[in-house]
């Protein structure tokens, strides 16, 4: 528990610098581009790539900054392109993800089991739970029948995104991005 208060205060001093700010202002943009991005599965499964930028701000930075950038991203998408009405549950869970993803992620070895199981998390907690709640209150559909498809969409997704974003993150690792990033500020 200690060790998890550390990481968020940590991630809170990161917002002091310069180059933070900027390289999730970045990131931001990119989750954004990112999110017009998409591969239609079948009309209910859509897999989606700003997940990227997020769990780069949160690997980077921390649960923090992480969550921030995922609140201030999701307003930014709803400004430029409205997809029904504006809801603050759907804020909420885009600033839950990025906290999960820096709590299992910020300062800690990287490894595909780690990210698979952060993954896991917000699939089940966030996105799932969370996101079928929202959704029932919003168009007064029952949980439970929203339940089944939802699942069934983070079942599949879950370890495609897993597997991009450790290619990703190694990718990057060999180019000496997170040295760049992390360099004296």
């Amino acid at each position: 528990m200690k060790q998890m208060k550390q990481q968020f205060v940590d991630s809170w001093h990161e917002l002091r610098h310069l180059k933070t700010v900027v390289v999730t202002a970045m990131l931001i943009a990119v989750g954004i581009i990112l999110g017009y991005f998409s591969i239609t599965v079948t009309p209910y499964l859509r897999i989606g790539f700003s997940f990227i930028a997020n769990e780069l701000t949160a690997l980077l930075f921390g649960p923090v900054v992480g969550g921030v950038m995922g609140g201030i991203a999701d307003i930014i998408k709803y400004l430029i392109k409205p997809d029904g009405p504006y809801f603050f549950g759907f804020t909420l869970s885009a600033i839950l993800g990025p906290v999960i993803y820096g709590i299992m992620l910020y300062k800690k070895p990287l490894s595909f089991p780690r990210i698979f199981i952060a993954k896991v998390l917000v699939a089940v907690f966030v996105n799932l739970l969370l996101g079928t709640y929202w959704l029932s209150m919003l168009y007064g559909k029952g949980f439970l029948a929203l339940l089944p498809a939802r699942a069934l969409k983070q079942v599949c997704s879950v370890p495609v995104e897993a597997a991009l974003f450790y290619i990703i993150v190694k990718t990057l690792g060999k180019a000496h991005f997170f040295s760049e990033v992390r360099a004296k500020r």
